[in-house]
């Protein structure tokens, strides 16, 4: 990275960074599966993260608001049940962090889950001190709206064009198209390569340590 193209790069976390879309996927199914209501299919599981729950409701439990709060705490009982395994990194994530960080680029996160969660994320993993700072959707409109995004920018006080936004869902490239700043796809998340694609990304990778050539 002799001549970067970029001062800011903005991560999602859940399956950009952490593998973690097969455990929101089981986590909502369970819960659906334990409330007697329809279960959602995986598809449509991963077509919402990103997110906030508040969002997310009314689109896989339609018709069932009465049971929203019920919901809300069997989902979080489910995915802590499952966060006793800790989500591994996907490879070559913490590299390419270690690199970003010694050619001088910021590093932020906008990501779909509440500070809370985050924040005990990024304590297991060991990574939080790579970011020098992160929006949730808890703190502003959740995806697509680029609010996080803008929030970012204006922190820094970069530029839409000297920023990119890198996620792994429709959701994250949209967010990054309606901010004005480019974006690439990860395809080894939530959404694969077509639907990526269709957001006119900068480019769509297959692993994190295909990144780097694109920054």
């Amino acid at each position: 990275m002799n001549s970067r193209q970029y001062d800011l790069v903005i991560f999602d976390w859940d399956g950009t960074l952490m593998d973690s879309v097969a455990k929101i996927v089981t986590s909502l199914q369970s819960v659906a599966q334990e409330l007697n209501i329809p279960i959602p299919t995986e598809e449509a599981v991963r077509d919402i993260i990103g997110l906030s729950m508040q969002q997310v409701l009314p689109i896989l439990f339609a018709g069932h608001q009465s049971l929203f709060d019920d919901i809300l705490t069997s989902y979080k009982k489910h995915y802590l049940a499952l966060e006793a395994v800790p989500s591994p990194l996907f490879y070559g994530v913490e590299d390419l962090l270690k690199q970003l960080t010694a050619a001088g680029v910021t590093l932020a996160i906008a990501t779909g889950k509440g500070r809370g969660g985050l924040e005990r994320v990024l304590g297991v993993t060991g990574i939080g001190h790579y970011f020098a700072a992160s929006r949730t959707a808890d703190e502003a409109k959740s995806k697509p709206h680029p609010q996080m995004l803008q929030s970012l920018l204006a922190e820094f006080d970069i530029p839409a064009q000297r920023a990119v936004m890198i996620g792994d869902s429709v959701l994250d490239l949209t967010m990054a198209n309606h901010a004005g700043m480019h974006c690439i796809g990860v395809s080894y998340g939530a959404h694969k390569e077509g639907k990526l694609l269709s957001q006119s990304p900068k480019a769509v990778v297959h692993c994190a340590s295909q990144i780097l050539a694109h920054l």
